[in-house]
């Protein structure tokens, strides 16, 4: 990779990192479904005039939209606000790769190779240890939501798999149209009437960064930039620099929230991002020739764990 592309890597990975942290001084502002729904439509009104529909199906769009925008981050909003730290989170919730791999495997029929087992098996070792230093300081509910919303995650994960998007970025604008009035729905329904209206009215220039930090950085700008870089190189190449977000979330976290990382918590994301590295660079071989490649790349970044 050339080196202001390496660089774009990074900072991608700093911003969705750091988007954790953020994430959780919102939920100071916002209840966590309206927060979400917020979110979502913010990223993706403006955009949508901007960006045609990508070449696939409705019902893959409707099918991520409600896996990956209502499930995976509602559960991951409810989770931090109930508790969950964010450096944490943003560590569990690499568990999807765990979850991706297994659903393929169960669903699709993908075979599992040594290297891929042994990941698996430390992944999930990772994920043990985490929700056992969760338990000694922390809600073990709030844990249990987060790695909810890494098996919906995964169930996104095949689906886009199953759909093969052309392009990232208005893969990601379009199914974020899907979220927003389900995500309204269910904070009418569980965060009462008035919740969310009086979040909006009180709302101050924190509140409003965070979100629009949340909506139009790390979703426009980092799915945009994300797509650039695998329609650019292998995605063996650029995938393994989702690696950093944990290492970026609990880094940034500790700066700026004062999250402790614990001794447990290191030894568990050794083994998670250890686990989830083995699991990524011991996957199947692309098959050679631009399309089959191209097709590949898409199928790689969904299965190993590239945001989607």
């Amino acid at each position: 990779m050339r080196p202001s592309h390496i660089a774009l890597a990074v900072l991608v990975t700093a911003v969705w990192g750091v988007n954790f942290v953020v994430i959780d001084i919102g939920l100071d502002h916002f209840p966590p479904l309206f927060f979400s729904g917020l979110r979502f439509l913010v990223a993706a009104v403006p955009a949508v005039f901007l960006v045609a529909r990508p070449a696939v199906a409705w019902k893959w769009i409707v099918g991520v939209g409600m896996s990956l925008g209502v499930a995976k981050f509602g559960l991951l909003f409810v989770g931090m606000d109930q508790g969950m730290p964010a450096g944490l989170s943003s560590l569990v919730l690499q568990a999807q790769v765990l979850f991706t791999v297994i659903f393929a495997v169960a669903l699709m029929g993908e075979r599992l190779g040594r290297l891929r087992v042994v990941g698996m098996v430390a992944a999930f070792g990772g994920v043990v240890v985490a929700g056992v230093d969760e338990g000694s300081s922390g809600p073990l509910r709030a844990f249990a939501l987060v790695i909810a919303a890494a098996a919906a995650w995964g169930v996104a994960n095949i689906l886009t798999r199953r759909a093969a998007p052309p392009d990232a970025l208005s893969w990601m604008v379009w199914v974020s149209l899907v979220p927003p009035l389900p995500l309204f729905a269910l904070s009418l329904l569980l965060e009462g009437p008035t919740a969310g209206i009086d979040a909006v009215r009180g709302l101050d220039w924190e509140g409003a960064g965070a979100l629009l930090f949340v909506a139009w950085v790390a979703t426009v700008f980092g799915f945009g930039v994300w797509g650039f870089l695998l329609r650019s190189y292998d995605a063996s190449t650029v995938v393994p620099f989702a690696l950093l977000v944990p290492v970026f979330g609990m880094s940034s976290a500790a700066l700026l929230l004062g999250e402790r990382i614990t001794p447990l918590g290191l030894v568990a994301a050794a083994l998670l991002i250890g686990g989830v590295a083995l699991t990524t660079v011991s996957g199947r071989p692309w098959p050679r020739g631009r399309g089959p490649r191209r097709r590949a790349q898409r199928e790689a970044a969904a299965r190993t764990g590239a945001p989607v």
